[in-house]
């Protein structure tokens, strides 16, 4: 019973393995909620999120979470800002527009449906955008190009992905009397398992673009060299 024990809480097990893993997320989780704080850094810091998941995947899952998100963070602090302030300024002028729809009535309320169409389309765009900035090094018109092109090359897994990024906020805020549990929940590990869940599923289609890793995440094939897919708009990885 006591080797079976040991087995069992081994690091190497499987709830060993598990539970690393966990408390990477849960890490990942809250240096995420201090750093988006300030609101305007709330980009960069899911960025950084997505750079802790891709990292952990990547490495075995052993990894020192605050050091890599910092690495995140700070690395993608100037596109991943740039890139959230113009989706809610884009979000925000359409809400601005939906009102006006409605107000004006007639044929001109009908173009709400054309308003909603552009903002799903800029939602989906943006969720891809996050784990694609955090796997490649380019400038940002070309990571919203690739953004798309991942988009589009896997529409189920885009499905997938969508449904999961934006249902839980709809059972969040659809349910108020449970409210302060979601947000523990959210605080706690919610936005980190969202982006293991989008690491998980992306991660085999951004892996033909990225340098060899061995087991701990090292490099193992010089970028230099054709030991690796490439493409002509996707850039090598950094950072991990």
């Amino acid at each position: 019973m006591g080797s079976f024990m040991q087995g069992f809480l081994d690091n190497d097990s499987f709830f060993g393995r598990f539970m690393t893993k966990f408390g990477i997320i849960i890490a990942a989780n809250l240096m995420f909620v201090i750093f988006s704080l300030p609101f305007f850094t709330m980009g960069a810091g899911l960025v950084a999120l997505y750079h802790v998941m891709f990292k952990t995947l990547r490495s075995g899952g052993v990894v020192n979470p605050f050091k890599q998100f910092w690495i995140g963070f700070k690395t993608n602090f100037k596109q991943g800002t740039i890139a959230w302030l113009l989706f809610v300024f884009l979000m925000g002028f359409l809400t601005v527009d939906l009102q006006i729809c409605d107000q004006a009535g007639g044929a001109i309320a009908n173009l709400k449906f054309a308003i909603y169409a552009i903002g799903a389309a800029i939602v989906f765009l943006y969720l891809y955008l996050l784990p694609t900035m955090a796997a490649f090094e380019d400038t940002l018109p070309h990571l919203i190009k690739n953004s798309m092109y991942f988009l589009v090359r896997k529409p189920f897994k885009f499905l997938v992905i969508a449904f999961f990024d934006i249902f839980p906020f709809v059972l969040t805020y659809s349910d108020l009397k449970d409210l302060p549990l979601y947000a523990f929940i959210w605080v706690f590990c919610g936005f980190g398992l969202l982006a293991m869940l989008g690491a998980t599923l992306l991660l085999p289609e951004f892996k033909p673009f990225l340098p060899v890793v061995d087991s701990d995440g090292d490099f193992v094939a010089d970028p230099s060299e054709d030991e690796y897919a490439s493409m002509d708009d996707l850039r090598e990885l950094d950072g991990f």
